[in-house]
């Protein structure tokens, strides 16, 4: 069982965090703050985390003193007593950005030359990553040194889409997966029964309220199948929203006075796999590697021609390229059922999941419509 203590920012003390559960006391999900240990129901300042974040002022206004109902320890909800932890989102449309890392550029390319087939990826490996590694790391996207790349490159015949959307003027933005479909810390993610390669993508997750405004961050994992995005990059929706293949949280922790951008940008992400079987996978990456910065991703996603009435998260991209070697010698790393899934940072804490196959999860049951339901059913709305 997760206790509260492995999943929280090691100065969760000093950080605003703010979730949602599903308490069995209310009979329905909750915005929550998150302090000593408590679990602080937020109904009374909005029934959804969208609404929540739009609140003018809100970091002031939880820093207040405030009559908020406790639903219990947060350990008690971590056991399942209290009810259970959801991911920190409801309303928020939840998109990504693709190929915003050097290594993880590097392998996008190589899934695409690999076909989808993992038994090709380490030639394939050999002969580009000498050549693409040193070409991109610490490029930064869209500039005049990116574009005299990209010509080089061209020239040389190793031009790809994914560099165009990693190293060119536009960053690719796709939807993750569908509002109040996100899984949360101590759930099942899936892995589509069809695919044999296949990864977890740790990343950082930004929180932006309707206006655009980066209000927090929280921790996603972004999983993904390789072997489907690798046969064609227009699969990129069935490698990627599936039944249970979203991860958010554990909670949002919002910018203050000691948690800012600046401190994002700052963050070493780590990755750890255990696998029923005995294999373990251990990596950590910095933030400071990505070619674009948030705030110029986040632009992309919200602006004039694309907006998010109820607000929108925002994964950054994978700095984690995982190629150890698991089902055979040159196969690289794929998931087994049963992987205890741990992404975490300091600041952010640490998300926990485990993997299993999509059929098996859990069915996505609890739409918009049945949030509505409930909380009208509560006298919430």
């Amino acid at each position: 069982m997760l206790r509260a203590e492995a999943i929280l920012p090691t100065d969760a003390a000093d950080a605003l965090l703010v979730g949602r559960v599903w308490s069995n006391t209310n009979a329905g999900p909750c915005p929550v703050m998150i302090s000593d240990g408590r679990v602080l129901n937020l109904t009374s300042i909005a029934a959804t985390m969208s609404g929540l974040l739009e609140t003018e002022n809100l970091v002031d206004r939880l820093r207040r003193p405030l009559d908020l109902a406790d639903l219990g320890d947060l350990n008690s909800f971590l056991s399942g007593e209290a009810g259970k932890i959801l991911a920190p989102i409801d309303l928020q449309a939840v998109k990504a950005a693709g190929v915003t890392f050097a290594d993880s550029m590097l392998e996008r390319v190589i899934e695409e030359q690999a076909k989808g087939d993992p038994r090709r990826a380490q030639d394939i490996r050999a002969k580009l990553a000498p050549i693409l590694g040193d070409s991109l790391r610490g490029l930064v996207a869209g500039s005049e040194q990116a574009a005299k790349v990209k010509k080089l490159l061209q020239d040389m015949g190793l031009w790809s889409q994914y560099l165009e959307v990693g190293i060119g003027p536009d960053a690719e933005i796709f939807t993750k997966s569908q509002p109040m479909s996100s899984v949360g810390c101590g759930d099942l993610v899936g892995i589509h029964p069809i695919s044999q390669w296949n990864n977890p993508e740790p990343e950082v997750v930004l929180v932006l309220r309707s206006d655009g405004t980066i209000v927090g961050a929280s921790l996603g994992n972004d999983v993904n199948l390789r072997d489907v995005e690798g046969r064609s990059a227009l699969l990129l929706g069935k490698a990627k929203d599936n039944n249970a293949s979203c991860s958010i949280g554990p909670f949002i922790r919002l910018f203050d006075e000691g948690f800012t951008m600046e401190h994002l940008r700052r963050v070493r992400v780590a990755l750890e796999v255990h696998g029923e079987d005995g294999f373990e996978m251990t990596g950590e990456s910095p933030m400071e590697a990505i070619s674009r910065s948030p705030e110029s991703l986040a632009s992309q996603l919200m602006n004039r021609n694309h907006q998010y009435p109820d607000g929108a998260v925002l994964f950054l991209g994978t700095m984690f390229a995982p190629v150890k070697d698991r089902r055979g010698a040159g196969e690289g790393f794929t998931h087994e059922v049963g992987d205890r899934v741990e992404i975490s940072t300091a600041k952010l804490g640490r998300l926990v999941n485990w993997v299993e196959r999509t059929d098996v999860c859990p069915q996505w049951t609890f739409g918009v419509s049945a949030l509505i339901r409930n909380l009208a059913g509560r006298n919430l709305l």
